[in-house]
């Protein structure tokens, strides 16, 4: 798959409808297969965990989310064709893949509401079951037969990252489901517990600035001080490459 490495980890270079694609052959196939998306908070905090960095260089479908992955594209001077951020595109590869699909995370009920208000945009939609997110460790175990006993051939993971790939990881084969995805806070935005940016703020990539207005208190480390160190690194990696 023709991809560009950020931070060490490879991204792929899809447009939309080469994704979908991608997604669906993953599903067919006959072991389970871990999409996750990745943005400039995540590829920090990979920089700094190596289990996570490595569960991404494993994964078999990384896409790009955000707008700090397309500048750290243009410092390399290449380019991914779309923005493939996991709010947008998660509904659209919901409408694409066939088979019942299983909400995990999020806090008691949004799992349900989310579900709720997907099965609603989505015709054809089969919700296979859902679960919050605030679940003991000891616990996974009795979700994980409670997910396979539903039926669901796509999982769909919200714990925030680190957490939601490091759990896809460990717990994907035992749930039997065909595609995990990791997700972020997609449920808490399906569910309508988080509001969308204006349109025109999406279009210009500065969807990070609203929500940094709206949560300043639990957000301003991940952009204000997240954002200049991802730069940093990536300005890091160019020069050593070169």
């Amino acid at each position: 798959m023709n991809t560009i490495t950020v931070l060490g980890i490879p991204v792929a270079r899809l447009t939309v409808a080469s994704a979908l694609t991608e997604a669906q052959r993953l599903l067919a196939a006959d072991r389970p297969a871990l999409l996750a998306y990745v943005n400039a908070h995540s590829l920090n905090v990979a920089a700094r965990d190596e289990q996570y960095s490595t569960v991404l260089k494993r994964a078999d479908l990384v896409l790009n989310d955000g707008s700090g992955l397309a500048v750290a594209a243009r410092i390399q001077g290449e380019a991914f064709p779309a923005n493939l951020n996991g709010t947008d595109f998660t509904p659209k590869l919901l409408a694409a893949l066939d088979g019942p699909v299983f909400f995990f995370g999020g806090r008691p009920g949004v799992a349900d509401r989310a579900a709720h208000n997907l099965a609603d945009r989505i015709p054809g939609l089969v919700v296979a079951g859902t679960a919050h997110g605030y679940l003991d460790p000891a616990g996974w175990a009795g979700l994980c037969r409670r997910i396979k006993a539903s039926g669901a051939r796509i999982l769909v993971v919200a714990l925030g990252n680190p957490a939601q790939e490091l759990w896809l990881a460990e717990n994907l084969a035992a749930t039997g489901a065909g595609l995990g995805v990791a997700v972020g806070a997609f449920l808490d935005f399906a569910a309508g517990e988080v509001t969308r940016a204006p349109e025109w703020m999406r279009r210009g990539g500065i969807e990070w600035v609203y929500r940094l207005l709206r949560e300043p208190g639990r957000l301003w480390r991940r952009y204000v001080l997240g954002n200049p160190v991802f730069l940093f690194r990536v300005l890091r990696e160019r020069v050593t490459r070169s």
